[in-house]
């Protein structure tokens, strides 16, 4: 897969040049009110879904000014598509002034994805076999052998209140996601097409075996509509939300799947999940250290293989909260290579504020991250290794002996942030290990965690 982003590259070269000239540490960060609004053009282009078009906005209003740099209002909007049909629409909501004494938060998304990534269950136990997916490889496959097509339409509300101190609050929520799930559609994806680019059959990829093997039951292969009641508890001491140079933020979290809701009985669960951060300031509003630990796992019950992935947090950030593996937890490890019934997780970075200046009136400054991720499978899915495999395949092309381990990456990222809310992310990581993968680039927004 080939992916070449334009117009990120070209703003991120500029405002490094504007940066240069007029960075100045001393200078007086212009105190904002009313409403502000950035934004982002996507202009992207992939060898399998197409062009891809589209824009994003991010609207905060800060009121009379002061609570600056704290906001009233966050209105976020994505409209983003690939011509072959993947694609991205959200619209997201929060305020701490909607419902005096309560935060609100609300998502509404319908993602398309012609290609998810499906590697199987339970990390180094099932087989990546990167050959497969290069087609410049002698034992090319497909690049699409391990993906899927998936479609989902998510509403999620939240809302979060104080204790008598205020470092300690709860969250209650509810979700509803509707995933329709099928075999890549190869057909569609190879039109207009030269012959040398056109994505070989291969009987559905990992997916359809898994099915075919009975480790995706026929009731769960095409996905289905669930409801999650969230509860939770947060212990909060951050000195500013979107960077923090100190203080700590830890949530636990249980999501509940009732059979009455729309799951069915066979598949009601709960997950539970725990994740703390903390900040540390090494040189004054200059270098901090962070670092992010999460588990999260099933507490009873079965969970279908499509919710597998799905990561629960109070805050979502973006369209998608999924891995492990990919731009929100293991950069640079590809994307859910790490799924199983229960999993543990950390990220840990330096970050750099290196330059601090004003620009069309707004406040900016630019920060430099280095990282290194890790994360595994904890708690196993259960998997029966089929006795019989397609000729001329035997079990170990899918399953490995190696027991689980950790995953790990490393890489290196660049924050482009106006008015301390809205920042523009891109993160460069590299795998440790080409079982999961070789390197991954993303550009987005906000800092990880």
């Amino acid at each position: 897969m080939r992916k070449l982003i334009l117009l990120a590259a070209i703003l991120f070269t500029v405002t490094g040049l504007f940066a240069q000239q007029t960075s100045d540490d001393k200078k007086v960060e212009k105190v904002k009110s009313g409403w502000n609004v950035g934004g982002l053009p996507v202009v992207a282009y992939d060898t399998d879904l197409g062009f891809e078009y589209g824009a994003l906005v991010n609207l905060f209003h800060y009121g009379d000014g002061t609570i600056y740099p704290k906001y009233k209002h966050n209105v976020y909007a994505e409209v983003s598509r690939f011509t072959k049909g993947s694609g991205i629409n959200r619209l997201f909501y929060d305020s701490k002034y909607v419902i005096p004494g309560l935060r609100v938060t609300a998502d509404l998304s319908y993602l398309t994805d012609k290609m998810y990534d499906f590697y199987g269950f339970n990390g180094y136990e099932s087989v990546f076999n990167l050959d497969w997916a290069d087609d410049e490889s002698a034992d090319y496959r497909s690049r699409a052998f391990y993906k899927y097509d998936r479609k989902l339409l998510r509403f999620t509300t939240d809302l979060q209140g104080k204790l008598k101190n205020e470092k300690f609050g709860w969250v209650a929520g509810i979700g509803l996601y509707d995933f329709k799930i099928d075999t890549v559609d190869v057909d569609k994806l190879n039109r207009g097409k030269d012959e040398a680019d056109k994505l070989p059959y291969v009987g559905g990829g990992l997916y359809q075996r898994y099915i075919n093997w009975g480790l995706i039951g026929e009731d769960e292969k095409n996905g289905g509509f669930v409801t999650y009641l969230k509860v939770g508890a947060v212990y909060d001491t951050r000195d500013n939300e979107p960077n923090p140079m100190k203080g700590m933020w830890t949530e636990a979290v249980i999501t509940y799947a009732p059979s009455f809701l729309g799951i069915g009985s066979k598949y009601q669960h709960a997950k539970l999940s725990i994740i703390h951060r903390q900040y540390f300031t090494l040189v004054h509003e200059r270098l901090s250290f962070v670092y992010r630990l999460g588990y999260q796992g099933t507490l009873f019950g079965t969970c279908p293989f499509y919710l597998q992935p799905n990561m629960t947090t109070i805050f979502l950030r973006g369209a998608t909260n999924e891995g492990l593996g990919g731009a929100k937890s293991l950069r640079g490890i590809i994307r859910n290579r790490v799924v199983g019934d229960g999993i543990a997780y950390g990220n840990f970075e330096m970050r750099w504020k290196f330059a601090r200046f004003h620009f069309i009136n707004q406040n900016f400054y630019l920060s430099l991250n280095a990282f290194v991720d890790g994360g595994q499978v904890v708690r196993k899915v259960d998997v029966e290794v089929p006795n019989f495999i397609e000729v001329p395949y035997s079990p170990s092309d899918y399953f490995s002996n190696d027991k689980e381990k950790l995953h790990t990456s490393w890489g290196l990222g660049l924050r482009v942030v106006m008015n301390q809310n809205f920042v523009i992310a891109v993160d460069h990581g590299r795998a440790m290990t080409k079982d999961d993968g070789l390197s991954g680039t993303y550009i987005g927004l906000n800092f990880l965690f």
